[in-house]
């Protein structure tokens, strides 16, 4: 079993009722879902989601719960998913951003750009894009952009460049290869600091995954679905993931949209959420020292009223 970030903190803070309906939206190594099924009730009602099917197979052998139900899925489409299993409201939902630690230590997903493998970072093997496919058919602006919007890359125009330019000769296959180009795009004292890639491989799993686009999809969804009093959980490791968390709970918990400047409310705007975390929660000491990984997880909660 790997190692879950913020465990007690995510778990502790989604039940509210024992006995009550929860969906994990992201099982990867079961890590969260399964100290889930310890806390619960044996009569609780709990839906794994994750559209890595290979993943899903291998955690289902490990959790286990007398109303378990896996589901290959992508949790943006959760309200279709949980219509189908004929489920209408839940007590609480989680999701644990970015990738899982089973697809980053498996070499051949090539996510890792400490190993060589094919240029893949698909979570989903379905999806018929790759990274490699990003890589060798976007166009320069366009690898810029995303450089430097998803990773926050300050050489993210020289980094592109240097891609455009290598593919010309030869097409960019594998992680290794990828590597050494970023590498020469980056001033020599820059790589030394820290790995020159690790920017570039986050922005392009992204990217091929589109991330960004699924958590805003989510959001307002998993609060149609929650009862009342039920929460919503959601750890992120990206800075742009976090905003967009802490954004969607300021809007939805807001007792007031009239426009700036008006004297008296007088839109009558109901907030849907309540903030349980007005900061968000982080790793403690403790937890950083025996899980690096835990290092930039940040939890939100907000709770349905």
């Amino acid at each position: 079993m790997h190692e879950p970030v913020l465990l007690n903190e995510t778990v502790n803070s989604l039940i509210t009722d024992i006995h009550g309906t929860y969906v994990d939206c992201t099982v990867g190594g079961g890590g969260h879902l399964s100290y889930l099924t310890e806390k619960l009730s044996s009569d609780a009602c709990i839906i794994g989601l994750d559209k890595d099917q290979e993943i899903l197979n291998q955690t289902k052998e490990k959790v286990n719960h007398p109303h378990l139900q896996f589901i290959s899925a992508d949790f943006r489409d959760i309200q279709i998913v949980l219509q189908k299993a004929g489920i209408e409201k839940v007590d609480g939902i989680m999701a644990d951003l970015g990738v899982s630690s089973f697809q980053l230590d498996r070499v051949d997903r090539g996510f890792s750009f400490h190993d060589d493998a094919r240029l893949d970072m698909r979570m989903d093997r379905d999806q018929t894009f790759t990274a490699e496919d990003l890589v060798n058919e976007y166009d320069e602006k366009e690898i810029s952009q995303i450089l430097f919007q998803y990773g926050e890359e300050k050489y993210a125009r020289s980094i592109a460049r240097a891609i455009c330019k290598h593919r010309v000769q030869e097409r960019i296959s594998t992680t290794a290869e990828l590597v050494e180009v970023i590498r020469k795009g980056v001033p020599a004292k820059y790589a030394r600091e820290k790995h020159p890639a690790r920017k570039s491989f986050q922005a392009i799993r992204i990217a091929v995954n589109r991330e960004l686009e699924a958590l805003e999809e989510l959001m307002p969804q998993s609060l149609e679905l929650l009862k009342p009093g039920g929460r919503l959980c959601i750890i992120s490791f990206h800075s742009l993931e976090d905003r967009m968390v802490k954004r969607f709970f300021q809007e939805e918990s807001k007792t007031c949209v009239c426009p700036p400047g008006y004297p008296v409310c007088v839109c009558g705007h109901q907030p849907r959420m309540k903030i349980i975390t007005r900061k968000p929660i982080i790793a403690v000491e403790e937890e950083l020292e025996r899980n690096p990984r835990s290092r930039s997880a940040k939890l939100r909660v907000g709770e349905r009223i």
